[in-house]
């Protein structure tokens, strides 16, 4: 895999949005595999958590604009989680692909706007990735931050590219080999933030939670649920 992007040098946050992608907090609909090892609204109220430490993130990027993209069906229930200041929207279609999609489709423009989605499984990510994301795609088509499993956690474009996302290895080991291999088919430049982790299974909540009782600042409303979670039950996650 190339080397991540290493920028000194700042670019102008002029003409950027960065865009959440998330799901209503309710029982069974988000972070499932979780439910290994916590009750079902145990994992609703930890997602909860997810969201507004990623929404904090989102708009601590100066001069940057913020919106969400969700399911049809969660875009009143996120309205009321975002607050005022960021734009909720449906995405068209069903599925990761067809919203990362709908993103791109609805938010860049002639004026090559550079547009970062993420999802809320990251709410620990450090504000310097999508700072340094944003910087990547002044002189590239896409940018890519990898996660260690083989997928990615966050990607940018200034334009939409039709069938980017197509295929059926969203979600899965071989998502980022699969969107590389499309990137390259269409000619795309591509530049790599650093590689990082998201949070899917039991094991990563794990590592996100001895690393937030160190830095509880990197994402302060999850490291306050998980502190209180184990003084609760006596039970480390």
């Amino acid at each position: 895999m190339p080397p991540s992007a290493s920028i000194v040098a700042h670019s102008s946050n002029n003409n950027c949005m960065v865009v959440v992608m998330a799901k209503a907090p309710r029982p069974g609909a988000v972070k499932t595999r979780l439910a290994q090892i916590l009750p079902p609204r145990a994992v609703v109220d930890l997602y909860r958590c997810f969201l507004d430490d990623t929404i904090a993130l989102a708009k601590s990027l100066d001069g940057v604009r913020v919106a969400m993209v969700c399911p049809a069906t969660d875009a009143d229930d996120l309205a009321l989680v975002a607050g005022d200041g960021i734009n909720v929207v449906a995405q068209t279609g069903e599925g990761l692909a067809a919203g990362l999609m709908s993103v791109f489709a609805r938010f860049t423009t002639a004026d090559r706007r550079r547009v970062i989605v993420f999802n809320s499984d990251s709410p620990h990510l450090p504000r310097t990735v999508l700072q340094n994301a944003f910087d990547a795609l002044a002189s590239c088509d896409l940018v890519v931050g990898p996660t260690d499993d083989g997928g990615y956690y966050l990607v940018g474009a200034t334009s939409s590219y039709p069938g980017l996302f197509a295929g059926s290895g969203m979600g899965t080991a071989s998502a980022l080999e699969e969107l590389l291999t499309r990137a390259h088919a269409m000619g795309l430049s591509v530049r790599f933030t650093d590689t990082f982790y998201d949070i899917d299974v039991p094991a990563d909540l794990s590592r996100l939670a001895d690393e937030l009782e160190i830095a509880a600042d990197r994402a302060p409303r999850t490291a306050a649920w998980l502190k209180s979670w184990k003084v609760a039950t006596g039970v480390p996650i």
